[in-house]
């Protein structure tokens, strides 16, 4: 049995928030989280088309209810003058297409929020399109408010990956997918994967691989964990902020923030399997795509506490056939932060195949050396592997890889914070190797497909390493 090294996600950010000591670094200790999860429905909000969900639910094309946006720090000198990237192409047959809904879980009030009311998310698709089918514009890689937020020095990109506020214009940023592209038909029905994104990231945060992932014939469901995420961008142009930042003040029990955010993410990933079959009943989604789910081979992939998000619900919930796991750990600290709580999924261990993918960082080890990967490992019943990315960092795996190199030839990144975000790897490595098992694992175990990749060693990829 093959395996691979992780990099402690939460370490790492944990050591970032040691050495910064503000708030909004506090955020990036919240890379572990746990809990269990809840079930519910869905319903529009203001000003959306809604339509039939599940049982007692109703789903929102673009509606929203969330707070006004808070003004963004940007200086005038900036403004014209921004950084922009674009991801590479996808590697698969298909072209891309995309659309977005927002759902309401009426069975909970927001656990961040309670005034609020019913947790609100938004989530998106990414699904294989008809090349040239569509005269449709690539879609921006984040919507201009909430790219806005993301680039100030509230944003994710300045206190996650330490970029100048301002410099970047993610809105204009590009990626491969089209807006409510022609889906693909006569194909039969395709395996569907949840994304879930680190603590702090938007589910934007990993575009390329699911573009990827897409292109090869999977329908994508990438979720935002509304109020956790630094920012969620609602229709109407309402924008829903991360509280944690607000939560990390002195004698704030770290330990029960973590497992709080656990059981929230793992909460808002049932609700979405739960929505998912509503979905054939409504209108405005692209013709097809809800026929085109294979509800019956669903896998999840994530990044950094993501990660740990696809192997609790993964434990949680039989729904979900495959998990991977990008550079998260799997526990939770003591009320100090420090420590090593396990988890349940990393105490039982899964019965399903599951993919660990970690990093090189120094901070990190393989599973013999990370106490909830070793766990993880000995517990787990079923098919598992555990594979390193030399020379690399908690961001290697993410669109950090892709985009930050480019925005650092444009001034935008310092070298810094891009050798601190993805290392030394050479980042197009770093991106074909993540699609490259990523998919691999999936084709295995949702498609019956297997190319041998995570068999052993391969002379296609030396960045990889394998730990027995």
């Amino acid at each position: 049995m093959s395996a691979f090294r992780h990099r402690s996600g939460r370490r790492k950010q944990w050591r970032r928030a040691s050495l910064r000591g503000t708030a909004l670094a506090a955020v990036a200790l919240l890379t572990a989280c746990t809990g269990t999860a809840a079930t519910g429905s869905a319903t529009a909000g203001p000003g959306a088309k809604a339509g039939p969900g599940p049982a007692g639910a109703d789903v929102a094309h673009h509606g929203r209810r969330a707070k006004a946006a808070a003004p963004v720090d940007r200086s005038p000198r900036d403004v014209g003058k921004q950084a922009r990237a674009m991801l590479p192409a996808p590697t698969g047959p298909y072209a891309v297409g995309t659309t977005s809904l927002q759902l309401t879980d009426h069975s909970r009030q927001d656990p961040w929020q309670p005034e609020s009311g019913a947790r609100e998310l938004m989530v998106s698709f990414w699904y294989p399109a008809v090349r040239g089918a569509s005269h449709a514009a690539r879609v921006s890689y984040m919507e201009p408010l909430a790219g806005a937020h993301f680039g100030s020095k509230r944003g994710a990109a300045s206190f996650n990956y330490k970029l100048p506020a301002g410099r970047t214009d993610w809105s204009a940023t590009g990626t491969q997918a089209r807006q409510n592209a022609p889906v693909v038909r006569g194909g039969g029905r395709l395996p569907v994967v949840l994304y879930s994104p680190g603590v702090g990231d938007p589910r934007t945060w990993n575009t390329g691989l699911v573009e990827d992932l897409a292109s090869r014939g999977y329908v994508v469901v990438t979720v935002d964990h509304t109020y956790e995420a630094s920012e969620v961008q609602f229709p109407g142009n309402r924008l829903a902020e991360s509280v944690l930042p607000g939560l990390m003040k002195p004698g704030v029990d770290i330990g029960a923030v973590q497992r709080k955010t656990m059981t929230a993410r793992v909460a808002d990933t049932r609700f979405v399997l739960d929505a998912l079959p509503g979905l054939r009943h409504r209108a405005g989604l692209p013709t097809g795509l809800a026929g085109m789910m294979d509800l019956g081979r669903i896998g999840m992939v994530g990044h950094s506490a993501g990660g740990f998000t696809a192997a609790q619900t993964m434990h949680d919930d039989p729904r979900i056939k495959a998990g991977a796991n990008l550079d998260g750990t799997m526990d939770f600290g003591g009320p100090d932060g420090r420590g090593h709580r396990l988890s349940s999924v990393a105490r039982d261990g899964v019965d399903r195949p599951f993919l660990l993918m970690g990093t090189a960082a120094a901070d990190s080890g393989d599973y013999h050396h990370q106490p909830s990967w070793d766990a993880f490992w000995t517990n787990s019943r079923g098919w598992h592997a555990d594979v390193t990315l030399k020379n690399s960092e908690h961001g290697s795996y993410t669109d950090a890889a892709a985009l930050l190199p480019q925005l650092a030839r444009q001034g935008a990144a310092p070298e810094a914070a891009v050798r601190a975000d993805i290392g030394t790897v050479r980042p197009q490595r770093a991106v074909a190797a993540t699609r490259a098992y990523v998919a691999s694992f999936f084709d295995r175990w949702l498609r019956g497909h297997d190319d041998h990749l995570l068999d052993g060693p391969s002379p296609r990829f030396p960045e990889m390493t394998y730990a027995q």
